[in-house]
């Protein structure tokens, strides 16, 4: 038996106005509020993957439907890998209410590192790897101490990094490119999984996988659902409930068909669904996530709960360092070399990836998933003018125009929900 609630602006005597109470409004009304509803408070996550399926269908057209061919979409997932990675961990410290100026340089600081252990001094690269993490958490640890245990603004710190790391890279590689590296250091950004069964025209093993996170997608939806229903919340229709599970299936299954159509799924792939998973549970449902939305929304409340703002600030930083440093081992995977020009403007592309995928600038506002989402708004921008002919410069206009349409977005939004 759910709670029961009382009016307080009103006295047990009082009578009702105006007349009769208006008959119950009718189904159909109904269930367009709820939607109306429910656009308004996903306003920014729903407008994007609009937006990006428009982008799709543009370029599917415009480029004789080679945007969506399956070499090409396993290109658009090795291409932007790096800067999908670096859009999670960006997300994140705008939601905390921070920028972070020099993950750029970082990455390239790491993939020049791991360079000159391999190539240089023989160490395995499973080694490599491991020390090249642990210079991401160092160096996120630095600058987290500055920012959070100094008070230091993270924007003065983190410009500051960017100029120590871009000058370390310099220091280890000069001019010179360093590699190749090892084959198993290559196959973090290049490899693809095994083929297993009997021979047939698909990857047999993306298949099955396509077929597990379908169902994991569906048992997700399933999940929430009840969930909602259990805390009394308002909960989408059915027959729309079972529409928008129909989408999500031949959304799961098309993109699965298409991967394991060519090579199946490349290892990067993997990583990143990795982060998306683990980094979406920690931000929804782990205390430290509630946390940093907190201190994004409301500093000064935050630490009146008990929020530890310094902690968490901290903790934050030494993610991204660590998430730069993976996105600069990917990135130096892909190129088989370690090279001095690496990281240049990663840091633009990542804000950029973040602000276009939900987050704001007040923080406490974001999701790991809109993160993914803008960094796609901007790789399939980057693939699809390229397939087309339009000149870099021309798709830095385009790609500023679209940025400032976002951040613009969630400023009007903003002024029309608090009016």
């Amino acid at each position: 038996m759910g709670p029961v609630t009382t009016d307080l602006s009103k006295s047990p005597g009082d009578k009702p106005q105006g007349g009769p109470p208006p008959p119950d409004r009718p189904r159909s009304s109904a269930t367009r509020d709820l939607l109306m509803d429910a656009a308004r408070r996903n306003m920014r996550q729903y407008g994007m993957l609009i937006a990006l399926a428009l982008i799709v269908v543009l370029f599917q057209i415009w480029t004789d439907g080679v945007l969506l061919k399956p070499n090409n979409v396993t290109n658009l997932v090795l291409q932007n890998s790096y800067i999908l990675v670096l859009g999670i961990g960006m997300m994140i410290v705008i939601i905390a209410g921070h920028i972070d100026l020099s993950v750029g340089s970082l990455a390239a600081f790491v993939s020049a590192a791991c360079a000159v252990m391999m190539v240089e001094h023989d160490i395995p690269w499973v080694l490599a790897l491991v020390l090249g993490l642990a210079i991401g958490a160092v160096a996120g640890a630095w600058q987290g101490f500055w920012i959070a245990y100094v008070g230091i603004p993270s924007f003065i710190v983190t410009l500051a990094g960017m100029l120590l790391f871009r000058g370390g890279t310099q220091i280890f590689l000069g001019s010179r490119s360093l590699g190749p590296f090892p084959e198993g250091f290559q196959k973090i950004s290049t490899g693809y999984l095994p083929e297993i069964g009997p021979a047939t025209n698909y990857h047999n093993l993306t298949l099955l996988l396509g077929l597990a996170l379908l169902a994991f997608a569906l048992l997700q939806e399933v999940r929430d659902r009840r969930r909602q229903k259990e805390y009394e919340l308002e909960v989408l229709p059915r027959n729309l409930f079972l529409t928008k599970c129909v989408a999500l299936a031949a959304a799961v299954l098309a993109f699965t068909m298409t991967l394991a159509s060519y090579r199946g799924v490349p290892v990067v792939l993997l990583l990143l669904a990795a982060l998306l998973i683990g980094f979406g549970y920690v931000m929804r449902n782990a205390v430290v996530g509630r946390h940093v939305y907190a201190l994004g929304g409301n500093r000064a409340a935050a630490k009146l709960s008990g929020v530890k703002d310094r902690r968490v600030t901290f903790l934050v930083f030494v993610n991204m360092g660590v998430l730069a440093a993976l996105a600069g081992i990917v990135y130096a995977a892909r190129l088989n070399a370690g090279v001095p020009q690496a990281g240049v403007n990663f840091e633009l592309e990542a804000i950029a990836a973040a602000f276009i995928g939900g987050a704001s600038m007040s923080g406490g506002v974001g999701t790991v998933f809109g993160a993914i989402i803008g960094g796609l708004v901007l790789g399939v921008l980057n693939n699809g003018m390229s397939l087309v002919g339009i000149g870099t410069d021309y798709q830095q206009v385009i790609k500023g125009l679209v940025l400032l349409a976002a951040v613009g977005f969630d400023v009007w939004n903003k002024r029309r929900v608090g009016s």
